[in-house]
C-alpha cells in the first residue's frame, strides 16, 4: 500500500498489490481522473493519460486552447457551468444566485490509518498500517470555500472509499444544493450496469442493461434507502461473469435519500455519481461552518463478481461492523411475531419458549404489540413501557422468565415512529413531520418523529435505556414500518427545510450510536418492515438485518442471492417459517426451509408446539446442525454458484480460509419430468487436496471445481427401483470436508 506524490507533474498515485487510482491536477488548477484499474507500475509522468483535443462546438476554458474544455476531461469532482455540462458533483447557490464555483487545488496531506467522519458511519481501520488516507485540499478563490475529496486506500483488496467535505472558510452564508460522495469518470462506456431494486417482500433483485448514451440512475425519495432500490450498483464488463473479468462496484455508506447515476456522454465517457440525492436537499452552509458527505466504497476486480462481492463481504464484516458481535456466531433465535402477532399474553409467549428451549434455541425475541395501548396497528407507538394486560410483570418480569430457562431475550422497538392514539402524541403533537396547514398523510396509521430534533432523540433515548438497563434484554430488533412524506419540521427555519431529510438520518443514527455505546454487548438487529432500510449506514451499527419480511424459502433463494452480490451473509437475519408461508400460501419442506435459512443468522418464526413430533425432531437436528456450522457459514467465503434468477435450480457454496471445509447448498424450485443430468460447480477449493463429500465419495478439489459435483436427481430418466422420488422445492446440503 503506499500513495506516491511527484510534485513536479502534480499527479496521485494510491496503490496496493491489487489497484491503482491515477489523478493529476490539470492545467486550469482543478483536479482530473486519469486511471482506476488494475495495479500498474509507479512511475513520474502520467500525463500522457490526460486525453485532450479540439471538438467542434465545445466551449474552453483558456482564450488560446481550444483543446482545453471540461465537457472532454474526466475530473474528479465536477462542477457544472465553466464548460462542462453533464451532471455535476457538487452545488452552491450563492448570495447572488450565481451556482457557478471553481474550486482549484490548494494543498495535500497524507494521513496513516482513515480519519472519522463526524456523526456518520464509514469503514474503519484498527490499525494505522491496515489504510493510507489523501486528502486533496481545494478552494474557491472568490467565496472561499474550501473542499476536501478524501481517499482512503487498504492495504488489501480493491478498495478505495471516499468521501468530501466543505468548509465555508468566507463571510457569506451559502447553500449547498448537491454534495455527492464520489465522482468517477470512466473513459469508455462499454460496462453492463447492474442494480439492485424490487419491492416488498421482493427486495435486491439484480437488474442488468448495457449502458447506453444518456443517464441510467436509481435512488431514493422515501427519507431511507427502501425496498426498491438499494444503495449498491455494479459496472462489469459485459464479459464478465461470476468468475471472470472486470467490474466496479460502488456502495454509498448512508440510510437515507440517495442518488446512484451513471451518466454517458456524446463521445462514450462513463460519469459515476454517487451521494445524497440532491432533490429536496438545500444544505444552509453558514460562515464558519462545514458539511461532510457520506462515505462511499469502490471496488474494483478482474476476477469477476464472486470475487467483488467477497471484497465487499471482508471490508463490511471486519472494517464496517463494529463491537462485541462483530466477530461472534450469531444466536439462534425463535420470533414470536407470525406465530401470534399481537394477540398474545405471558403464558402464550412462555409457552412458545419453553418449547424452544426444548429444541436447542438460544434467543426468544418478543415482537411488536408489548407496548402502551398496542393491540393493532392504530395504537400505542411512541409508549415503550409494557402493557399490564399482556405482561402483568412488564418486561423486567418477563426477561427474567426466559432468562431462567437458559435462553437470552431480546424486543422489538420502532423507536422513529408514533401512533396518534399514543400518550406521545398527545403530549407532543408537534413532534411529527409534518408540513404547516396541510394534511398529514400515515402509514401503517402511524406518523414518523422528527428526528432533525434533538430533545425528540433524547426522549426516545430515555425510554428505550431506562428499559435496557432494568431488563436483561440482549438483543434489540429496531423497526421502521413507513416511509416520510410531508418532510418538514417545524424546529427549522424556512431556509433551512432542506435539511431536513438529512438531519433525520443523522438523528438515527446518533440514537444508534448512544445505545449501542452505553449496551455494547447487546445484539442490534435493523429492520425496515424487512429489506427497507438494509444497507451499510445502518450495518456500522446493527451487525445484521431482517433480509425481508418475504420468510418463503423459494422466494428468499433470490432475496438473499441477490444480497450477497454487496452484503456478507453474517448480516443476514434468516428464519423458517410456518407453512403454508403467511406471504405467499405456499408449502415447502421444513427441511428447504431451513437449508435456505441456514446461509444467514438463523432463527425461527414460528410456534414450535404447533409442529408435530417428528418435526420438532427435525427443528432438533436442524439447531445442533446450525450450531456445529455456523461459524464456518457466517465467516466462510462465500461463492454464488447457480442464480435463481436464470435457472430452475440455485446453488451456493461457503468454503473455510484454510480452505479444509466447504457446504454446498443446491435448491430445485419446480420437479420436472425425464430432466437432463446435472452437475454443479464448486469453487474456492484446494484443487490438491482430497474432499470427502457427505461422509461416502471421495474427490480432489480440482474434480470436484471443474468436473462438477454431480448433484442429477431422481428427475433425470425414470427412477429406479427404491429410489427416492423428487419433489418441487427440493434441496440438498454437500458436506465437503478435506480428508485427513
Amino acid at each position: 500500500m503506499n500513495i506516491s506524490v511527484n510534485v513536479e507533474q502534480n499527479t496521485f498515485h494510491l496503490y496496493n498489490n491489487e489497484i491503482s487510482y491515477i489523478m493529476t491536477v490539470l492545467p486550469n488548477g482543478q483536479m482530473g481522473q486519469l486511471y482506476f484499474g488494475r495495479r500498474v507500475h509507479d512511475r513520474e509522468d502520467y500525463s500522457y493519460l490526460l486525453e485532450m483535443r479540439s471538438r467542434p462546438m465545445s466551449s474552453c476554458v483558456f482564450d488560446t486552447d481550444k483543446s482545453f474544455s471540461m465537457e472532454h476531461i474526466r475530473q474528479e469532482y465536477a462542477v457544472f457551468g465553466t464548460t462542462d455540462y453533464r451532471i455535476p458533483a457538487m452545488e452552491i447557490l450563492q448570495k447572488n444566485g450565481s451556482r457557478i464555483s471553481e474550486f482549484l487545488f490548494h494543498d495535500y496531506r497524507i494521513e496513516n490509518g482513515k480519519p472519522k467522519l463526524p456523526g456518520l458511519p464509514a469503514t474503519y481501520t484498527e490499525d494505522e498500517n491496515e489504510a493510507q488516507t489523501l486528502i486533496v485540499g481545494l478552494e474557491d478563490p472568490l467565496t472561499q470555500i474550501r473542499l476536501e475529496l478524501f481517499y482512503t486506500i487498504f492495504e488489501k483488496g480493491g478498495v478505495i472509499a471516499r468521501s468530501a467535505r466543505f468548509i465555508n472558510n468566507g463571510v457569506e452564508d451559502v447553500h449547498l444544493t448537491t454534495a455527492m460522495s464520489l465522482c468517477m469518470d470512466l473513459p469508455d462506456s462499454d460496462y453492463d450496469w447492474i442494480q439492485f431494486s424490487g419491492a416488498w417482500a421482493r427486495e435486491r433483485y439484480p437488474k442488468a442493461r448495457h449502458l447506453e448514451q444518456g443517464i441510467q440512475s436509481v435512488g431514493s425519495m422515501r427519507g431511507h434507502s427502501s425496498h426498491n432500490h438499494n444503495p449498491f450498483v455494479i459496472l462489469k464488463r459485459p464479459t464478465a461473469d461470476e468468475f471472470q473479468g472486470e467490474a466496479i462496484g460502488f456502495s454509498l455508506i448512508y440510510s437515507g435519500n440517495f442518488l446512484a447515476q451513471a451518466e454517458v456522454d456524446a463521445y462514450d465517457t462513463t460519469r459515476v455519481l454517487m451521494g445524497i440525492h440532491p432533490a429536496g436537499f438545500d444544505w444552509k452552509l453558514s460562515a464558519g461552518t462545514s458539511f461532510q458527505t457520506p462515505e462511499a466504497v469502490m471496488v474494483y476486480t478482474d476476477q469477476g463478481l464472486n470475487c467483488l462481492s467477497q471484497t465487499f463481504h471482508r471490508l463490511y464484516q471486519k472494517r464496517l461492523a463494529r463491537g462485541y458481535w462483530r466477530d461472534r456466531e450469531r444466536p439462534i433465535l425463535i420470533n414470536n411475531w407470525e406465530a401470534t402477532y399481537f394477540d398474545f399474553n405471558e403464558e402464550k409467549l412462555l409457552q412458545i419458549a419453553g418449547k424452544a428451549k426444548d429444541c436447542g434455541v438460544e434467543l426468544f425475541v418478543l415482537d411488536d404489540g408489548w407496548f402502551g395501548k398496542r393491540n393493532s396497528e392504530h395504537a400505542g407507538l411512541g409508549d415503550w413501557f409494557a402493557n399490564p394486560d399482556k405482561l402483568p410483570e412488564g418486561i423486567t418480569g418477563l426477561a427474567e422468565k426466559i432468562e431462567k430457562m437458559g435462553m437470552m431475550f431480546g424486543l422489538w422497538f420502532e423507536p422513529e415512529m408514533v401512533n396518534e392514539d399514543s400518550d406521545l402524541y398527545r403530549e407532543h403533537p408537534d413532534w411529527i413531520l409534518r408540513t404547516p396547514e396541510r394534511k398529514a398523510s400515515h402509514g401503517r396509521f402511524q406518523y414518523v418523529l422528527d428526528f432533525s430534533r434533538k430533545e425528540v432523540v433524547d426522549r426516545i433515548y430515555e425510554m428505550m435505556a431506562k428499559l435496557l438497563s432494568k431488563a436483561k434484554i440482549s438483543y434489540v430488533k429496531w423497526d421502521m414500518n413507513r416511509s416520510i412524506t410531508e418532510c418538514y419540521s417545524t424546529a427549522l427555519p424556512a431556509d433551512r427545510q432542506g435539511e431536513v431529510y438529512h438531519r433525520y438520518i443523522l438523528g438515527v443514527y446518533d440514537l444508534y450510536e448512544r445505545l449501542t455505546n452505553r449496551f455494547p454487548k447487546v445484539l442490534f438487529e435493523s429492520c425496515a418492515s424487512g429489506g427497507g432500510r438494509f444497507d451499510p449506514g445502518l450495518l456500522y451499527y446493527a451487525p445484521q438485518g431482517w433480509t425481508s419480511d418475504d420468510t418463503d424459502a423459494v422466494e428468499r433463494l433470490k432475496i438473499q442471492y441477490g444480497t450477497s452480490y454487496c452484503y456478507p451473509i453474517s448480516c443476514m437475519g434468516s428464519h423458517v417459517s410456518v407453512t403454508p408461508n403467511h406471504q405467499l400460501n405456499r408449502c415447502t419442506p421444513l427441511a428447504t426451509r431451513a437449508n435456505v435459512a441456514y446461509f444467514g443468522t438463523f432463527g425461527y418464526e414460528l410456534d414450535l408446539n404447533r409442529l408435530t413430533v417428528e418435526e420438532q425432531e427435525e427443528v432438533k437436528e436442524q439447531i445442533r446442525f446450525m450450531k456445529k456450522y455456523r461459524r464456518l457459514i457466517q465467516f466462510g467465503t462465500f461463492y454464488r454458484l447457480q442464480s435463481p434468477f436464470e435457472n430452475n435450480v440455485a446453488g451456493w457454496m461457503v468454503v473455510s480460509k484454510d480452505k479444509k471445509e466447504a457446504i454446498a447448498g443446491r435448491y430445485k424450485i419446480l420437479n420436472g419430468a425425464n430432466q437432463p443430468f446435472e452437475r454443479m460447480y464448486l469453487q474456492g477449493l484446494d484443487a490438491d487436496i482430497q474432499y470427502r463429500i457427505n461422509e461416502k465419495d471421495i474427490r480432489y478439489g480440482d474434480e470436484l471445481m471443474n468436473c462438477g459435483l454431480i448433484t442429477t436427481d431422481a428427475s433425470a430418466g425414470e427412477s429406479a427401483p427404491g429410489e427416492k422420488m423428487s419433489y418441487d422445492f427440493e434441496s440438498k446440503l454437500y458436506m465437503i470436508k478435506a480428508e485427513e
